[in-house]
């Protein structure tokens, strides 16, 4: 394996302070932990974040993903001087996220106003072992002579989302002179919280404990030589009770005996712990480049590492949030990102962790049929975005438009139903790539079903066929409009692969078979064009179209909001991002080759890419079409969304999606997988400057390693594989190398060609 990156930052920039608070986040899953600096700044944003920990502040407000309180902060003076970025100079500085075992390092050198010089380093990480453990360490070393140093921390319960309260403090407590304790519940007393903390200082430090305005701290404070050190050790156990879970429990003193037995550990023994699974999830995941360009292997490594740290495999009444555990961006809330975006990254490394997402569909089918019925439907109605529960949680209205003053009302729970389709697809996929009985025999089987209830319900009879009014595709600057391509054909493929596979299992009942058999004859499913291409929905070719380049060249922004109001983009070819080549890349045996080349090129000039899930898909069709070259653009500009230049691309959280894509853009871009007819596909199509991939594959259960170059494939199977590769199918048991030119000489076998892979 190559060695793993890191991201370093080696300048002070106050106006990204909180892109890299996300972007250099700790993760486990369970919790979050944004990397704010230990000083405070006032536009800094901390942040912690624990699955699943969602609360309604009011009737009036929306379910949120509750910013906990904070045990990150610390207040340090040197010789009288508060320690502070602002003031004083920055002699050097280097901040680095290893993600090898996700571990954060801080060091700089301090000139104070006074003149005293200082080198302080820290470091911190989240246990990717214990998901309840946060370590901190702090050295101080004064350099210019003798100096006073205090740190105050502790726990820091004023946190807020964006202004509102969430917790109510149970119980403030400190143990045995040393623990700092606070039991926090949310104020409809459905979730509980402990955080228990110990700091650990040298010998000599004098220390002393507070309790006052919800923050519970801990001062030390020590006179230290020149060239000796300060050094503080802070060691804290998260432990949250979610659904009434702790009610019985005496979780105070659990969260005291796990403290203590981290304590007993120590830091540097608590990261070899967690580092150890780490390196089990890079053996099993990790996508490795040779590259001309070092950024692309830094780019992989960066979506991987927050793909793990975002994803909580602890829980399946949980999911993954639109901004993973990185920040408030979209209330925490799940999206149909979860299904399209992020679960095919663990149905090909952690196929029970693509299991698990998909059974938190299921237990909210509840609240999917709840919704279904309140609109006049059968089945289930996924909300457009969700918490815990099933209920829908998507605002009514989002902000005011600022040219017109209206507020704009959120369409998105009305009408953008295609994430019900897009269930039952993930869960085919799913399927196919596992053949996990168990699993499709229970709840695949429901999840199908419900769905397609759902769609046979939701259509309209107009002259004798079947269509879809009143929806919004995945393109969410067209609204209300009838017979969108995409929900027509994802429809259309849910009810026929329910029908399918409640036959095979010999559970499909005669009503429902005689209903979808009517509802796959008689849906409308628009066709191509002579040249091959797809209108987006009934009325799409009829409105006129606008040279997008300058708000292309803004894509993210939302300029196009600046100069014309939601209506008026709704009624021209703008669109947020292109529906139909989302299609072909969600159905791609629906299309021809040439059908998928001829939308690319018909949309990509109506497209601005302001959705961030958008070049990805791009990119995946056009490597899909063999231009390589417009692959790793689209590929490259999606990698830039969280790590470009602009110092504000991501303050409130990462762009969950976006880091799945950047895998999805690789594997099944360049590397071309896909799975055709149930069966695992490679179509390589590798960028010019990029000489070598190889990556872990998982299917059916058996662990694959696939290394590609421009000339070859070679595969390492433990058993017997059936695979199709550039078109045409091969047997691979052990050990095999591919040569592109047998496969377009006529000469490929069946994969017996020896060599070392």
């Amino acid at each position: 394996m190559n060695t793993l990156t890191s991201l370093t930052r080696s300048h002070f920039d106050p106006h990204s302070l909180n892109k890299d608070a996300t972007l250099m986040a700790s993760g486990n899953g369970y919790l979050g932990i944004r990397a704010t600096l230990e000083e405070d700044y006032t536009h800094q944003t901390r942040g912690m974040f624990c699955a699943g920990f969602y609360h309604r502040a009011g009737e009036q407000e929306t379910t949120e993903l509750v910013n906990l309180p904070d045990v990150v902060g610390m207040q340090i003076t040197l010789d009288g001087e508060p320690f502070s970025l602002l003031s004083g100079t920055l002699l050097s500085s280097r901040r680095e996220l290893r993600y090898d075992c996700g571990e954060l390092r801080r060091e700089l050198v301090w000139l104070s106003p006074n003149g005293q010089r200082f080198a302080i380093e820290s470091r911190r990480f989240l246990s990717a072992r214990r998901l309840s453990c946060f370590a901190q360490q702090l050295s101080i070393t004064p350099l210019s002579g003798p100096a006073t140093i205090t740190v105050t921390t502790g726990i820091d319960a004023t946190q807020t989302n964006v202004g509102r309260q969430h917790l109510d403090e149970a119980q403030v407590r400190v143990f045995d002179r040393a623990h700092m304790q606070g039991i926090y519940a949310t104020q409809d007393g459905a979730h509980q919280l402990t955080i228990s903390s110990h700091c650990r200082v040298d010998d000599g430090a004098v220390t002393h404990f507070t309790a006052k305005n919800r923050r519970l701290t801990q001062c030390s404070s020590a006179t230290v030589e020149k060239g000796q050190s300060f050094n503080l050790e802070k060691i804290s156990w998260i432990a949250a009770w979610l659904d009434g879970s702790g009610q019985n429990n005496d979780i105070s003193a659990d969260g005291l005996r796990h403290l203590r037995d981290a304590l007993g550990q120590g830091y540097d023994a608590l990261l070899a712990e967690s580092a150890a699974s780490w390196t089990t999830f890079w053996t099993r995941s990790r996508v490795e480049v040779a590259s001309d360009s070092p950024d692309d292997q830094q780019a992989l490594d960066f979506a991987l590492y927050h793909l793990f740290a975002m994803t909580p495999c602890h829980d399946a009444r949980a999911s993954i949030a639109a901004k993973g555990l990185t920040g408030e961006g979209y209330k925490g809330h799940v999206f149909w990102d979860t299904e399209v975006f992020l679960l095919p990254f663990f149905l090909f490394t952690r196929p029970g962790v693509a299991r698990q997402l998909l059974r938190y569909r299921w237990y909210n089918l509840p609240g999917a049929r709840q919704k279904a019925i309140q609109y006049g439907y059968q089945g289930a109605l996924f909300p457009w975005e969700s918490a815990r529960s099933g209920d829908e949680e998507t605002p009514a209205f989002a902000a005011i438009n600022i040219r017109t003053g209206v507020r704009q009302r959120v369409a998105s729970a009305l009408a953008e139903h295609h994430l019900v389709a897009d269930i039952a697809w993930a869960v085919v996929n799913y399927y196919q790539a596992t053949q996990d009985g168990e699993f499709m025999a229970r709840e695949g089987l429901d999840l199908l079903r419900e769905t397609a209830l759902f769609w046979m319900s939701r259509t309209v009879e107009v002259n004798g066929r079947l269509e879809l009014h009143d929806v919004i595709g995945p393109d969410e600057y067209t609204e209300h409009v009838n017979n969108n391509a995409f929900t027509n054909y994802m429809a259309h493929y849910n009810v026929a692969q329910a029908l399918a596979w409640l036959r095979e299992w010999q559970l499909c009942d005669a009503a429902f078979e005689s209903r979808a058999e009517d509802f796959l004859a008689r849906l409308w499913l628009p066709q191509p064009d002579e040249q091959g291409v797809l209108a987006q929905d009934d009325t799409f070719m009829e409105k006129p179209s606008i040279d997008l380049t300058r708000y292309q060249a803004r894509a993210g922004s939302q300029a196009i909001l600046l100069d014309y109001s939601r209506a008026e983009v709704n009624e021209m070819q703008i669109l947020k991002q292109a529906d139909v080549v989302m299609l072909t890349y969600m159905l791609p045996g629906c299309f021809t080759p040439q059908q998928m080349a001829a939308n690319l090129a018909f949309y990509q000039p109506r497209t601005i890419h302001d959705s961030s899930l958008s070049k990805a898909i791009h990119g995946i069709v056009a490597a899909r079409c063999h231009d390589a070259a417009s692959a790793y653009r689209f590929w490259h500009e999606g990698t830039q969304i969280d790590l470009g230049d602009d110092p504000h691309s991501c303050d409130d959280g990462i762009h969950a999606a976006a880091t799945g894509a950047i895998w999805l853009g690789a594997v099944q871009g360049f590397a071309g997988l896909r799975l055709h007819d149930g069966a695992l596909s490679l179509d390589p199509c590798l960028p010019s400057h990029w000489h070598e991939m190889q990556f872990p594959l998982v299917w059916h259960g058996q662990p694959l390693r696939i290394r590609l170059t421009h000339d070859a494939v070679a595969v390492t199977a433990r058993s017997t594989l059936s695979l199709t590769l550039w078109g045409k199918q091969v047997v691979i048991t052990g050990q095999h190398i591919f040569y592109r030119r047998d496969f377009f000489t006529g000469q490929a076998g069946s994969g017996t060609t020896e060599g070392a892979a």
